[in-house]
């Protein structure tokens, strides 16, 4: 991981851009009063948003089996449709 300011991304952004796509790396651009930004590659992005949304999933899935286990499941009678 890198950490640059913004006057050195702006100076040599092809450079910094490669860095993150061909080399994989997390560049941590600084600004005034710490409202600083990350550049990523769009892979790695992807990755993350994939990542967030497994782990959303996977909540949901704990908390019903918890509710289960704590006696809140309803039984459902299964229905059989013809393919006619």
């Amino acid at each position: 991981m890198l950490a640059i300011n913004y006057t050195t991304l702006r100076t040599n952004l092809k450079s910094y851009f490669d860095k993150a796509v061909d080399n994989d790396e997390d560049i941590i651009i600084t600004r005034k009063n710490e409202r600083n930004v990350v550049l990523l590659s769009l892979d790695k992005y992807n990755e993350f948003l994939k990542a967030m949304r497994n782990l959303e999933y996977m909540t949901k899935i704990r908390e019903g089996i918890a509710e289960l286990e704590a006696g809140k499941g309803v039984i459902h009678d299964l229905i059989e449709v013809d393919d006619e």
